[in-house]
C-alpha cells in the first residue's frame, strides 16, 4: 500500500489546526446553532437530490461551484504557491476530504455509486484554479446611485454586476408574472446578489473612522441596508402582490427579505474580521431559510438568531473604537 507523502501529511495537519482554531473562535453555542442549521439544510437538500434520478448528479456540480468560489478567495494561495511546487496536491486532498461526508451521505440516502464518486472527485478540480483577479482601480468611475457611506452597495454591486442582475431578475419576474413562482424566485435571486456584497469584511480603519458607539454604528448600517433592500425589491414585491399570490404573500416575502438582510449585517459584524466565518455563517442561514420555506421553526429560530447576533455584533464592534469609550 503506497504511503502518503510527508509534505502532504504536514499540509493536512496544518489545515486541521487552522480549522480547529477557527471553530474554537466560533464558540461552542454558535457552533451548535450553526451546525444544527447546516445539518437541517444539507440533510434536506441531499435527501431530495438523492431520490431524484437527475437531481443526484447536480450535487457534485453544485459542490464544485461552492468549493471553486471559496478556493479563489483563499488569502493563502500566494503563500502556498511559494511554499512548494506540489501545493495543488495538498489542496486537492483537502477538498476531497471535505467532500467525503457529502458523498457518503448521498450514497446512504439512496443515490447511485456514480453520483457519489463524482461528488468525491469533482471538488478536487478546484485546486487547479488560480486566485481571483484583483480589479485594477480606475481614476474615474460612473457615479453610483447609492450613497458612498453604503460602500457594500457601491463596490459590491459594481463587482458582481448588480445592476445587470437586477434587470435580468426583473425581466424574469415579468415573464413569469402569471405564476407566483417567478417573482418569488426573483426575490430569492436578488437576496443572493445582496449576500455577495456583505460577505467581505471592510478594513478595520473604516470602523475606526466611524468613531461611533456600536449601537449607533449598527443602526446606521441597518438603516442603509434595509432601505436600499426595500427600494430595490419593491418592483418584485409589486409583481408578487399583483400575481395570484396576492398582497399577503408579497408582504410576507418582503418582510422575510428584510429580516434576512438584517441578519447578513449582524452576522458580518458578529464574526468581524474573519471572512471565512462570515461567509460560512451567512451561507448556512440563507441556505436553510430558502431551502425550507414555511418551516414552523422559523419564528423562534430567527428570534434567537437576532438576539444572539445583536449582542455579539455590539460586543465585537466595541473592540474597534478609538474614542474615549473604546478599548485599548
Amino acid at each position: 500500500m503506497p504511503s502518503i507523502p510527508t509534505p502532504l501529511l504536514a499540509y493536512l495537519r496544518l489545515r486541521a489546526r487552522v480549522v480547529s482554531r477557527q471553530l474554537r473562535e466560533l464558540g461552542w453555542w454558535r457552533l451548535v446553532l450553526l451546525g444544527a442549521l447546516l445539518l437541517a439544510f444539507a440533510g434536506g437538500a441531499l435527501r431530495q437530490a438523492a431520490q431524484h434520478p437527475r437531481g443526484q448528479w447536480a450535487v457534485p456540480l453544485v459542490l464544485l461551484g461552492l468549493v471553486w468560489s471559496a478556493h479563489r478567495r483563499r488569502p493563502d494561495l500566494v503563500f502556498l504557491r511559494a511554499a512548494g511546487p506540489d501545493f495543488r496536491l495538498g489542496l486537492a486532498a483537502e477538498y476531497a476530504l471535505l467532500a467525503l461526508p457529502v458523498a457518503g451521505a448521498l450514497l446512504a440516502l439512496g443515490a447511485g455509486v456514480g453520483a457519489g464518486l463524482l461528488t468525491l472527485i469533482l471538488p478536487s478540480l478546484a485546486a487547479l484554479a488560480g486566485p481571483a483577479r484583483e480589479r485594477t482601480p480606475r481614476l474615474r468611475r460612473p457615479r453610483s446611485l447609492f450613497r458612498s457611506e453604503a460602500f457594500e452597495w457601491v463596490s459590491g454591486m459594481r463587482g458582481v454586476g448588480g445592476g445587470l442582475w437586477w434587470l435580468a431578475l426583473l425581466a424574469g419576474a415579468l415573464w413569469q408574472h402569471a405564476t407566483p413562482l417567478g417573482p418569488v424566485l426573483a426575490l430569492a435571486g436578488w437576496l443572493l446578489v445582496v449576500l455577495s456584497c456583505y460577505g467581505t469584511p471592510e478594513p478595520a480603519t473604516m470602523l475606526l473612522l466611524a468613531a461611533r458607539r456600536p449601537e449607533s454604528f449598527l443602526r446606521r448600517r441597518l438603516v442603509l441596508a434595509l432601505g436600499y433592500a426595500a427600494l430595490t425589491a419593491a418592483p418584485f414585491g409589486w409583481l408578487l402582490a399583483t400575481s395570484p399570490a396576492g398582497p399577503g404573500a408579497a408582504g410576507g416575502a418582503a418582510g422575510l427579505l428584510l429580516v434576512l438582510t438584517g441578519l447578513l449585517i449582524l452576522i458580518k459584524y458578529a464574526f468581524y474580521p474573519n471572512g471565512f466565518l462570515i461567509r460560512f455563517s451567512q451561507g448556512i442561514v440563507i441556505g436553510f431559510v430558502l431551502s425550507q420555506p414555511g418551516n414552523p421553526v422559523y419564528p423562534p429560530l430567527l428570534a434567537a438568531l437576532l438576539g444572539g447576533l445583536l449582542w455579539q455584533s455590539r460586543r465585537r464592534l466595541g473592540q474597534f473604537r478609538y474614542d474615549e469609550g473604546g478599548r485599548e
